[in-house]
């Protein structure tokens, strides 16, 4: 099982920066994908950006060239560097692994809050 913790977030004024972490405790399945995901009142959850065991990076359009995912595999973290924060970018934010065994293992944390004032 593995249990995952998010921190980080924040509230910011339009074009700063916060950096957001996730923590895992539990030994994640080799292959998998670490990612975040982000949801705004009234809105679906959306992915923010991902990365893969195998080094694939997926960013949302409405974040390239301000958000940068990185991974530490040895302490099984993600984290999100975000520059340029937008008020649209105002959302819990949850980090999400994915075990890709011969099943797909889904886990999220518990989200943490996001707040850019204009």
């Amino acid at each position: 099982q593995v249990h995952l913790v998010e921190s980080g977030g924040g509230l910011v004024q339009a074009g700063g920066s916060l950096r957001l972490s996730c923590a895992a405790s539990g030994s994640i399945f080799s292959i998998n994908v670490m990612g975040w995901y982000r949801q705004a009142p009234g809105k679906q959850r959306e992915l923010v950006a991902s990365s893969s065991s195998s080094r694939n990076t997926i960013y949302a359009d409405f974040v390239k060239g301000r958000f940068t995912i990185s991974r530490d595999n040895a302490n099984d973290a993600v984290y999100l560097q975000m520059n340029g924060l937008k008020p649209e970018d105002t959302a819990v934010y949850y980090c999400n692994v994915k075990e890709i065994r011969t099943t797909i293992r889904d886990y999220w944390g518990q989200g943490t809050q996001v707040t850019v004032s204009s």
